[in-house]
């Protein structure tokens, strides 16, 4: 696996203080706090949700069993929420009684002891005997969504009745190899608050090499977006806003609201049509034309769009639905990822190592039931630098109805993969992917701006 950065990316990226200020007694999880096998790294971090000791409680007090063993101890975190009455405030709605929250009151970590516990270190493993990401990124949507909720909890640990989805991911960035063998641990806090919208960053921790005796850095860092709605109507309800503690939390939280500007800025420029930009359009379709018109003279170090896709289709189950009963945003995400996994290696010829989740969209909620069909294809290349290529996938998920002959997008996912150093050096050669109808051109132009932008 190669260490990566993408140009053009906000270089500030700081760590947590590890504190924990539940709201939940969380008194079925083992606190591993004094474990003396842990690195030092999480060992001090005050009872950490331990991903290997859930205590299997009633499948009556939560839905969704079959997921991670992370995502069950984090479901049993929860738990202590759906026992009580939710508050019966009738003012649940009004901004001015919603108290203000520092970071802290939303932080929350889990810790994956991989070091001393076999069982869960093998369900995280891939064939080649790295890291299986696909489970990850789910682990990574149901801590967003844990701390989404202690966001918006009362003092008494009830919740006011909120539907807390996850909107949107912008960017899943690998900072350094992950370590199989090593224990690490995920932590996350809310940054930043809208009126309805809050964005949560969360950070791996390891130690680089599995060495506990050197300074950490985050291994990934991630910024969900996760937005509320009013359970009975659906429409945007306010939450608490958050109030910044130390430097570090308010330069997180300026960055944010930069960004969340920039995005509106952007949308404006779209809808008067002012980003278009027709001769970048013409030169992206000139070499899919070649392959239309005279194919036989087309270049044969390119490959047209449509012929990198791969899709499947699924049923959604029950045992994926979340808390609100519908399917579980973090499983979705698994499957986009894999499915982008195997598009880059067939793509490729070897297997593809993660770089990164570049951006993610939920547009509607995936009913348990549904009839999901992904589709995926490398979106383009980028090979300027020959000995690290990399490989763009877009997986667009679609919610199909048979019955009333529909069929809507629900997700899109865009991931990013690098390719093998050795393979490269052995000869093999990535070719460049073009666009062969000015929609395809449309999306990579899109892609490429948002990742520069």
């Amino acid at each position: 696996m190669q260490t990566f950065r993408k140009p053009k990316l906000s270089q500030f990226h700081h760590l947590f203080r590890f504190t924990l200020n539940s709201l939940y007694p969380l008194n079925q999880t083992k606190s591993l706090s004094n474990d003396s096998k842990h690195p030092k790294s999480t060992s001090s971090l005050p009872n950490p949700i331990d991903a290997g000791s859930s205590n299997r409680k009633p499948i009556s007090l939560w839905p969704g069993m079959h997921h991670s063993p992370a995502t069950h101890a984090l479901w049993e975190a929860r738990s202590t929420i759906f026992e009580k009455p939710i508050n019966g405030n009738t003012n649940c709605h009004d901004p001015s009684s919603l108290d203000p929250k520092s970071p802290s009151q939303s932080r929350t970590s889990i810790l994956y002891n991989f070091s001393s516990d076999p069982i869960l270190r093998e369900q995280y493993r891939n064939p080649w005997n790295h890291i299986r990401m696909g489970k990850l990124v789910e682990d990574f949507d149901a801590l967003a969504g844990t701390v989404a909720l202690k966001h918006c909890c009362n003092e008494d640990g009830s919740t006011r009745p909120l539907l807390l989805v996850t909107a949107a991911v912008d960017k899943m960035v690998l900072k350094q190899p992950i370590h199989i063998d090593a224990d690490f641990a995920i932590v996350g806090a809310v940054t930043w608050v809208g009126r309805s919208s809050m964005e949560i960053q969360l950070e791996m921790i390891q130690s680089p090499n599995g060495d506990p005796n050197i300074s950490n850095s985050p291994a990934i860092v991630a910024n969900f977006t996760f937005v509320a709605r009013d359970s009975d109507t659906g429409k945007a309800v306010p939450i608490n806003k958050v109030l910044p503690e130390t430097e570090k939390e308010r330069l997180l939280w300026e960055e944010a609201e930069q960004g969340n500007i920039s995005r509106k800025k952007k949308k404006e420029e779209q809808k008067r049509g002012e980003s278009g930009d027709n001769a970048r359009l013409m030169t992206l379709l000139a070499e899919g034309r070649i392959f239309s018109d005279m194919p036989a003279l087309a270049d044969r170090d390119s490959i047209l769009m449509k012929d990198t896709c791969l899709q499947n289709s699924f049923i959604c189950q029950p045992q994926r639905r979340n808390t609100h009963g519908r399917i579980f945003g973090g499983f979705l995400m698994r499957r986009a990822f894999e499915l982008a996994f195997s598009t880059a290696y067939s793509f490729a010829g070897a297997a593809p190592h993660f770089l990164e989740v570049d951006h993610v969209d939920f547009f509607r909620p995936v009913d348990v039931g549904s009839f999901l069909r992904l589709k995926s294809c490398v979106l383009y290349t980028e090979l300027d630098n020959p000995a690290r290529p990399l490989v763009n996938v877009e997986v667009i998920a679609h919610v199909t109805k048979p019955e009333l002959r529909s069929s809507e997008v629900s997700n899109r996912f865009y991931f990013t993969f690098g390719v093998d150093h050795e393979a490269i050096k052995n000869g093999l050669r990535i070719r460049n992917v073009v666009p062969g109808t000015e929609e395809e051109a449309q999306k990579v132009l899109e892609r490429m701006d948002a990742e520069n932008s």
